[in-house]
């Protein structure tokens, strides 16, 4: 169950909360084919099943990208927010792959909130990190600072 809050008030408080993790997700051939197909990115340890297993990874792997893109659908999970009239993605600080997504791999969302703070127009500015897990790797296929602001 995602944790609710209501207006700016409630998204101030949620500072310094760790959300917790969503549910697992596998990454599919598919999925990534259809990335591919929506970005022109076919490098072939991507789309080439036969290729990549030979290749450094053993598998096909996600794009980056695409796993980034996944915190969006999954940060749903974890947050619902009412009482806002407009949510933004203002920006990432600081994003990471330390380790490949396989295709066949199942990941999730852990998401912890910053310093929520005011915002001219009416609005909060809030921080988070994202990491997304690899069910039974040590490191996450993708680490991301990223802001989103809200207003009333």
């Amino acid at each position: 169950m995602p944790t609710t809050v209501h207006g700016l008030d409630g998204l101030k408080s949620l500072t310094g909360t760790d959300l917790g993790r969503t549910d697992w997700r596998e990454i599919t051939q598919s999925r990534v084919d259809t990335f591919a197909d929506a970005t022109d990115d076919h490098q072939w340890i991507h789309v080439d099943p036969a290729r990549a297993a030979r290749g450094p990874f053993g598998a096909p792997i996600a794009h980056g990208y695409l796993t980034l893109s996944l915190v969006i659908p999954l940060f749903g999970e974890l947050l619902d927010i009412t009482g806002v009239t407009m949510s933004v993605n203002y920006g990432l600080d600081r994003v990471r792959f330390p380790a490949p997504v396989r295709v066949g791999a199942k990941i999730r969302l852990h998401a912890t909130v910053g310093t929520v703070e005011d915002v001219k127009g009416n609005g909060v500015q809030m921080p988070l990190t994202f990491t997304i897990e690899i069910e039974g790797e040590p490191k996450p296929g993708c680490v991301a600072e990223v802001v989103y602001r809200h207003y009333a």
